[in-house]
């Protein structure tokens, strides 16, 4: 009597599949999105037989780091967060013009966000290429807001003004070039702040290549391609 009373009225499995393919069909050709160009998703929806409607085609862009001229020192920057806000670090990589590693460091910011994480990026960079005494400096992130910032002073955050025209007034002595890169040539930064975020140091400074950023570098070193999908 007790399982008369909980399944009378109920639908059999092949009812109940047949309902929600309808329902799923329904409501997925009512929506305009469009599907991964990929087999999976494409048989996904034609098992459900809803209509396939192909996203756009990405393009691939070969990104590739470039050597610096020689006597120049090429640093790579970065900086990051994880959350809005959250732990952030920044670190850099300075290189001679052969590619060959100077020197790294990284910084722990505690709870930052990934901008202002850029920022004391750059700050850091500078200050230790002032205390190395470097004349020819090529700096290199990919966060096109710090490029412009270095002409257009309006987009630095309050809180760095006179650091920022400290560094703007030591570039200003020295053969200086700043440029952007995609961050899929940015990626032996990115590692060197995920040290940050494990060590937790305020500040740490490497005179030899950590082991963990050796494939990173050496991609860049040899100037093997990588690809960003836009």
């Amino acid at each position: 009597m007790r399982n008369y009373t909980r399944f009378q009225d109920k639908i059999e499995v092949s009812m109940a599949i047949l309902v929600i393919k309808d329902l799923t069909c329904l409501v997925g050709n009512s929506s305009k999105t469009s599907m991964k160009n990929d087999m999976f998703d494409f048989n996904v929806l034609n098992f459900f037989g809803i209509n396939t409607r192909t996203g756009k085609v990405l393009r691939p862009l070969l990104v590739r780091w470039e050597f610096s001229l020689p006597g120049w020192v090429k640093i790579n920057t970065d900086g990051a967060a994880r959350g809005y806000p959250g732990l952030g670090a920044c670190g850099s990589i300075f290189r001679g013009s052969m590619g060959e590693f100077i020197g790294a460091f990284f910084v722990f910011l505690d709870v930052q966000t990934a901008l202002v994480a850029e920022f004391y990026g750059v700050i850091y960079a500078l200050k230790e290429a002032q205390k190395l005494d470097l004349t020819n400096v090529w700096l290199e992130c990919d966060s096109a807001l710090i490029c412009v910032a270095f002409t257009t002073r309006t987009n630095v955050p309050w809180m760095f003004r006179n650091r920022w025209n400290t560094c703007l007034n030591y570039c200003g002595k020295i053969k200086f070039k700043v440029t952007h890169i995609f961050r899929e040539g940015n990626a032996c930064i990115d590692k060197l702040i995920n040290l940050g975020l494990i060590h937790k140091k305020s500040f740490h400074w490497y005179n030899r290549l950590p082991y963990s950023l050796f494939l990173e570098f050496f991609i860049n070193r040899y100037t093997l391609p990588m690809y960003r999908f836009c």
